[in-house]
């Protein structure tokens, strides 16, 4: 799922100690994470979407390209996928 064992370890220690966790337990553990899994599934499929007109084409047209970056302008906006993340925010 991606979560960290410190935030796995953080979450179990919220549990009350010497009983086995109840459904009550297991729901109010999984909305710790519910925000940034749906945050994970719509980054990946802005990646799913944004990749239908690149995979195979080989052309990296400078002008029709989505995800040509010249002399790496979006360096600037800080280091990773800067374009996909930008998908997201427009």
């Amino acid at each position: 799922m991606g979560l960290s064992l410190e935030d796995i370890r953080r979450a179990l220690a919220t549990l009350p100690d010497n009983r086995t966790p109840t459904a009550k337990d297991g729901a109010a553990l999984s909305t710790l994470w519910r925000d940034d899994l749906n945050a994970r599934i719509a980054y990946l499929e802005r990646l799913r979407d944004s990749l239908t007109g690149c995979i195979g084409c080989g052309c990296l047209s400078m002008e029709n390209c989505p995800i040509y970056n010249e002399n790496d302008k979006l360096a600037a906006e800080g280091p990773g996928p800067v374009i996909l993340e930008l998908i997201g925010t427009a």
